[in-house]
Formats: structure tokens, sequence, C-alpha cells
């Protein structure tokens, strides 16, 4: 009998090993795979030309003399192909059979073509990971009914995710991860029966996760994390297939964990991390199967669950920066299995002794708790900091500690000294709430009255010296070396903003502070590489108090606290312990600043000198925008960044903009309740609140950093935006004559030589031009709001493109409030206006004829948009018309450069 089936097996082998020899027996397949080597610059490496493709190219595989597979995947183009990489693969419509086609790590700059959802009915792999594809997915993909694994990670896909995916009912894996894409996640996706693993973090998806998701029986990965969702189904617990959870970094307010979470038998690791739960966790959550938990930086509250300490074979376990509080269990069932776990509880109100149950972890983090009593003897890779522990450095105040256990009605224990602090008795209690509550009356009711008082002296003195300052002219200009005005006073919520390091951490990630590691000298600190030991890069900076005022780090501190956006870079925690030196510890952005990256060595072997794309840098403008485009306009009161210039616009490894450079910033100066209160004191006040001399305390002064930032991304002259008066004025000589509503040819002459530009990036980077030249205004009030700015670089094309209408009358009472009337108003006003001269200097720029606009009826302008929409007329107008100037605004003003 074994004989049989060893004969049986041979032949099944021999038979596979012949259909995998067979040459290519169709010629057409033969000229397809020609094409395809020749539109993608494949390298005879790989694919020689006169070879059999079966037999002898790699990455094919064949089936009975035809093409079931091409794997190109980490292929290097030639020297030709490299020059203009494209998504060029229509011979591959030609491949009837073709069940698998990877291209994962092979540049295919471009969108996906509709006719992939048409042409191959046969595919059932599409891995297309890490390709720089760009635009949406087409919906004609979910025509591939035999697909079973579907990845598009890594990539530039925007727009929604198509409902029609969900037609895939074969499909087990679906990787939509670290895109661009929006909208919500498909309700139809309840459908995807099959599906195995779904990944679609790092996106900017929105709303409720589809209860339907609920439904798929066979799901066993789940990654949503990295999103803007906003609620938790209690249908997720239907998952009972599920192994790997991970919800983090999303919006669930005010929801906690449902329920019917503990159906959740099979799961080996839960991932919820700063995802705005609350509440207490429900009983029996978790299964003896859990492995990694992490529910960091939510608003969790009540004590852990007591089965939770004992699980076997729990691994990882991070519930900091909650509001847990409780005592730690003294079973020492778990202690006995001593394991290299990690047990972090830090940032928490966990009190009382320390217990046996923390023998089984051997890392422990318990910092900023309020547990009391001695240290254990086998206790050594632990954190103890900011507690109320005996014969520990660095713990809280006696009087902070016993405060915290009186509340609660417990003693504490004095830091080991006789006078142990005892819960006060009702009587005390009572008596003692009545004196402070005529204490309160008496000294609240003083304070009021002086506070009133202060306030109004402060009010007069302001108001006379805005006044004064109105009498030397407005306008503003770069911001002069250490003009930052202090925040004092500055209250930040440590535990808010990132973990605590302590100075030795800091020490082994530099290298101690080796000066082959340091980056630079900033102007508020000197920054350092490192790498944390969990394997994490860093950027340290570290902080010179000697020399550096105190306010400076904790506003940067504070800003953290309060702004939560994926375009700053991500601050991981800070160490605060040395009273000469403080430090700030942020992610490491791989591509590092633009002031760096622009340019870069080409990998290859010729080591060439290239530049980014246009697609590239437009994507850098439009994420700085948005950054900037919150802080004016989301955050209450607006801010101000006060240091846009390229070093301070950092990007990713995807080229995503995360701004950093954030100790500058501070709150809008002149906001809108000290307006009234003048007028209600009828004070002297500035004719434009908020806008007069050299501040750089106002929005505006962001917005005309950033116009020159986007200068340099069109020309490629980097410096500029951190450059003297003298050099901007020169630079601004030989570039804004060439911008010209009226003429996109005259934009070549500044365009970066080193960027290819064909015709529709060429009206693109026209487009960013004149947008860079509206926020250069010389008069701050005609200066683009950011969101106009944002608007403007997402459709830059509707800045200059007219279309066929025949709504003129529609378009004559076009909204003053439109982002692109905004836009072209402000271009006038830049056009007509001097805007280089410095205030000392009585010459005046020679203008371009080009840029002249004539005051007769017959002139033309650029058209407006009706509501921010669509083009109502092909017919130009009058920019007075677009945006009509005040009356008595005739004066030509200049830019203070001082």
């Amino acid at each position: 009998m074994g004989i049989v089936w060893l004969g049986l097996l041979l032949l099944v082998l021999s038979q596979v090993t012949l259909e995998q020899n067979e040459p290519l027996s169709s010629v057409e397949e033969r000229e397809s795979l020609l094409e395809l080597r020749g539109s993608l610059g494949l390298r005879s490496k790989e694919w020689p030309r006169k070879p059999d493709p079966c037999l002898i190219w790699v990455g094919i595989t064949c089936q009975n003399g035809r093409v079931v597979g091409i794997n190109i995947s980490g292929f290097r183009r030639t020297r030709l192909g490299r020059r203009n990489p494209q998504f060029a693969v229509d011979a591959l419509a030609n491949f009837t059979l073709l069940r698998s086609f990877n291209a994962s790590n092979f540049p295919l700059p471009g969108s996906i073509p509709d006719w992939f959802g048409l042409s191959l009915p046969s595919l059932t792999v599409l891995d297309l990971r890490s390709c720089s594809i760009v635009d949406a997915i087409p919906s004609t993909l979910g025509n591939l009914t035999n697909l079973t694994s579907l990845y598009l990670s890594d990539n530039n896909l925007i727009g929604n995710v198509p409902g029609t995916l969900g037609q895939l009912l074969a499909l087990s894996v679906l990787d939509l991860s670290r895109n661009s894409l929006t909208g919500s996640i498909p309700a139809s996706f309840a459908f995807l029966g099959n599906l195995s693993s779904l990944d679609m973090s790092a996106n900017f998806l929105s709303g409720a996760i589809p209860t339907g998701i609920g439904t798929l029986s066979r799901l066993q990965y789940l990654n949503l994390s990295n999103n803007g969702l906003s609620s938790l189904p209690a249908e997720l617990g239907g998952l009972a297939s599920l192994v790997d959870l991970d919800l983090s970094e999303n919006s669930f307010v005010g929801g906690g964990l449902p329920p019917d979470f503990t159906r959740l038998r099979n799961l080996r690791r839960m991932i919820l991390a700063n995802s705005m739960l609350t509440g207490a966790l429900p009983g029996r959550l978790f299964s003896d199967s859990l492995q990694f938990l992490v529910l960091r930086q939510n608003n969790f509250s009540g004590s852990l669950p007591v089965e939770l300490w004992s699980l076997p074979r729990l691994s990882f376990l991070d519930v900091s920066a909650n509001n847990f509080s409780g005592l730690l269990p003294n079973s020492t069932s778990a202690a006995n299995n001593a394991t290299a776990a990690v047990l972090n509880i830090s940032h928490n109100k966990f009190y009382g002794g320390l217990t046996p149950a923390l023998r089984r972890f051997g890392f422990v983090d318990l910092s900023r708790n309020y547990f009391e009593g001695k240290i254990l003897d086998y206790m050594l890779n632990v954190s103890l900091d900011i507690n109320c522990l005996q014969k520990a450095t660095n713990q809280r105040s006696t009087m902070e500690c016993a405060s915290f256990y009186a509340e609660r009605g417990l003693s504490f224990d004095n830091f080991g000294q006789p006078n142990t602090t005892k819960p006060p008795t009702a009587e005390s209690s009572g008596k003692s709430n009545k004196t402070k509550i005529i204490l309160a009356a008496v000294f609240g009711g003083v304070g009021l009255i002086a506070l009133l008082v202060l306030l109004l002296v402060l009010l007069l003195l302001c108001a006379r010296k805005r006044g004064n300052s109105n009498q030397r002219g407005n306008g503003v200009g770069p911001a002069p070396v250490g003009s930052s005005p202090p925040n004092p006073g500055v209250l930040v919520d440590f535990p808010n903003v990132g973990d605590s390091f302590t100075y030795h951490q800091l020490l082994q990630a530099t290298g101690d502070f080796n000066d082959a590691n340091l980056i630079k000298h900033g102007h508020t600190g000197d920054f350092f590489n490192g790498v944390l030991e969990s394997g994490i890069p860093v950027v340290i900076k570290r902080i010179d108090m000697r020399s550096t005022k105190k306010e400076a780090y904790l506003s940067e501190l504070d800003f953290f606290n309060k702004v939560s956006h994926q375009r700053f870079v991500p601050l991981l925690g800070h160490c605060l312990e040395n009273e000469n030196e403080k430090f700030l510890v942020y992610k490491r952005m791989t591509n590092g600043d633009l002031s760096n990256c622009l340019y870069y060595k080409n990998t290859s072997e010729d080591g060439t000198l290239q530049s980014l794309d246009w697609i590239t840098r437009l994507k850098i403008a439009t994420g700085a925008a948005e950054a900037l485009s919150y802080l004016h306009h989301e955050c209450v009161p607006p801010i101000v960044h006060r240091d846009i210039q390229a070093s301070s616009i950092l990007l990713d490894d995807k080229y995503e903009v995360r701004l950093g450079s954030l100790s500058e910033s501070c709150a809008q100066e002149g906001d809108i309740h000290q307006s009234k209160i003048t007028r209600f004191l009828r004070l002297p006040q500035s004719s434009e609140q908020g806008t007069s001399g050299s501040s750089t305390s106002i929005c505006v002064y962001d917005v005309y950093c950033f116009g020159k930032v986007l200068l340099e991304l069109v020309t490629g002259k980097l410096g500029m935006s951190a450059a003297s008066d003298t050099e901007v004025k020169e630079w601004f000589d030989q570039i804004l004559p060439c911008i010209s509503m009226y003429d996109k040819e005259l934009v070549t002459k500044i365009v970066d030589p080193s960027m290819v530009v064909d015709e529709d990036f060429l009206e693109e980077v026209w487009a960013i031009s004149i947008v860079a030249r509206s926020c250069l205004n010389p008069k701050p009030s005609r200066r683009p709001p950011m969101r106009y700015v944002l608007k403007a670089l997402e459709n830059p094309l509707k800045v200059v493109r007219e279309e066929n209408s025949s709504s003129a009358r529609l378009r004559a009472t076009s909204s003053r409030g439109s982002w692109n009337a905004t836009l072209f108003g402000s271009w006038r006003q830049s056009s007509s206006d001097v805007t280089l001269t410095p205030a000392a200097s009585g010459t005046k720029l020679e203008r371009a004829s080009s840029l002249k606009l004539s005051g007769t009826t017959g002139s033309q302008s650029q058209g407006s948009f009706h509501n921010g929409g669509e083009i109502l007329s092909s017919r130009r107008r009058h920019s007075k018309e677009i945006l009509p100037e005040p009356s008595g605004v005739h004066d030509v003003e200049r830019l203070e450069l001082e």
C-alpha cells in the first residue's frame, strides 16, 4: 500500500515539474511580456530578452505554457527607466489566465487603471504595497470576484474606500493601511464572509465602525488604528475567531469598552491606546489566551480586574496614563511565573503597598502613582518616581501624599516616620470645613476686587501701548531673533504629554550625548539623534536652563498638552529631573526636514543629486498648510507658530508633514474679548486689531512666512525662509516679477530647473506661485487666511483655470467669502503695492508690466467662484468686482523687515 502512495506522489510531482518547465506557448503573451519589460524599464538581469520567460525569467510562473503569475517585487529599473517611472502596465490586460501580480516595493507612480477590474478575471492575488500609487481606488476592482488577497498599503491613495470591494466574496486578506483614504468604512464589508485579515490603519477614516464587521466569523486580524473613527460597536464582540485587535489612536469620545467584548475568548493581542475611551473595564473581559494588552492614554477608571494579574500567557501589559486606582493584589499565584514580561501602570492613581504580584514582571513602571511603604528586594528593572515610597528618590511631597490618602479615609505612613497621618474625625472635619468656607469667602471677595482693579489698569496700559504702536504704521515682517514673548505661569499636566524618561535612559539612547549624534544647535536647545531601549529612533532636545528661558520648554509642553493633531511632530516624552537641563523626546522623522531632503543623493551606483518631484512638493505644502490652518482656525484662541521655515517642516517616511519647532508658538494677540472690553471702556484702539506694529504673535505673520516656503518649493532655492532682510529683498526682486496672473510662461523663469514639469504640472506651479505672492501681501489684513490657502493648495487648478458657463450674472454676485475670491483680492493688493522695500529705504521695486492692472472696464482679471465652488463664467472680471477695495485705502504700504 505504501508503494502505491509513493508512486502517486511521484506522479503528481513530475506532472507539476513538467508544467513549470514547459516553455511559453503563447506568442501574444511573449510579446506582452516584452512590452511590459520595456514600459517598466526592467533590467536584463531579471528579464533577459532572448531566453524563454517561463524557463529563465525571474518572477514568471507558467502553467501549461501560459503565464499565471508575475512577481516583480523589489526589482530595480534601468537607469533610463528611473528617469520617468510610471504606472505603465497596460500589457497585463493580455494575460487572461493571470492569477497573481506582485509589484510590492517597485515604484509605480500613478493611479490604478480602471481596466484592472475588467480585464483580469482570473486574478486571485494583487499585491501593490509600497508602489507610490496615487489617486483613488477604482471601483472596478469590485469585479475581481476571484480575488483572495488585495494589498494596497503604504501608498498615497486618497478618496473614499469604494463600496464595491464588498463584492469580493472570496477575499481573505484586505490591506489598505498607511494611505490617505477618507470617508467611512463601507457597510458592504459585512458581506466579506471569508475575510480573515482586515487592515485599514493609518488613514483619515471617520464615522462609526460598521456593525456588520462583527458578523465576519472568520476574521482573525483587525487593525483600524490611527484614524478618526468615532464609535465602537458592541457587535465586534461577535468576532469569535479574532486573535489580534488594534483600534488605537481613534476618537471613541465618551464611550467605554462594550461588555460584549468579553466574548472575544481567542484574543491574544488587544491594543486600544489613545482612543478617548472611558469608564471601568468589564468583568471577565480577558481570556487566558491574552498575551499583549495596551490600554494607555485613555480615561479608564476604577480598578483593574483581578484576573488580569494572573493570566498565564500575558507578556506585555500597558495601562499607563489613565485614571485607574486601587490596591495591587496580594495573590502570589502568578508571582512564581517569573518571566520577561513588561508592566506599565504609570500615570494612574494606584496606592497602597507593593506586593509579590509584581514578581512575575521583568520590567516594571510604577511611576506617578501613590504607592507607599518599602521597596521590595527583588525589584530591579523598575521605575518608581513620583510616588510615596520610603527610602526612594524623586517622590511626592508629604502633604501631597497625606492629602491623597486622607481623601480616601486612609492613613499615610509618612515615609516610615513615627508621626503617621490618620484620616480626620467627622467632628474636626466639620469644624475645619466651616472655617475654610468663611476664610475662602473673605479672601475670595478681597481677591476679586483686587483682580478687577488690576484688570482695569492692565487694559489701560495695553490700550495706550497699542495706540502708540498704531501711529508707527502697520505691517508684519520677519521675526527678529529672540523676540518671542514669554509665557509666565504656564501650568502643564505632565502625564498628558508623553512618558517620563530618566536621565540615564537618555544617556544610553544618545551615547552620553556624543557629538556624533548631534544634529544641530537650535536657538532653544541642542538636538541629538538617539535610539530608545525599545528600538524606537528618537530626536532628543537638550535645553540648557542657564541660557534659555524657563517658559520656552513649558510653553512647548503646554502646546502638546492642549493640541492633538497628526500634522505635528509626536512628542514621546520628557525628562525634567535635572535642575539645569531639561529634555524633550520626539519621534524621529525618517526624512528629516524640508531643508535637508528637497535635494537628495540617488541611492543607485551613480550617486547623482536628485530633487523631489512636484507631486511630493505640493503634498508637503498642503500638509504644512493643514497644520497651520488647524492652529489658526480650529484652536481657541488661535495659535501662532511664529517659526515657519523649511527647517520647521519635518517629513516622515511617506513625506507626510509633521510640523516642528513649536517652542515659539503662542496664542494670537488682540483677541476678540479684549476688543469688546476696549470698546466698552471707550479706550483707544488700533485700526486693525491684532496687526499693528511688527508683532509676530498674529496669524498673518505665519501666512507671510508660509508664502516664502511656497516660493522655496517652486524655485528650489532653499534658505530664504530663514534668510536676512537683505537676502530676502534681493530674492524677491528676482522672483516676484516673474509671477503674473496673466502670463503662465513667465513662471518658467523661476521654476527649479532640476524638477521635471510637464504642461499640467506647470499650471499647478503657476497657481501655487500666485498663492505664494498673495501670502506675501504687504498689508496684513489682505493676506488670505490659512483655511483659504489650504483650499487653494488642495485645488490649485481652480486658481487659474476657467471653464465655459453661461452664468455670468450669477458670477457678478459671487461671495466675497469664497477662498478664491479672497486670494484674488489679496493678489490685486500684492501686485499693486510695493512689497519689498524696507522701512528705512526710499526705493521702490520695479514691477513687470504683466503685474499691472488697468483701471478701465475693458481690462481683464481672473474669474471668481460662486460660494467657493464651480467656476460660473469664463469671462474675466476686474479684481475690484471680485474683492472690492475699501474706500480710503490708496497709499502704498511698505513691508517692515526689521
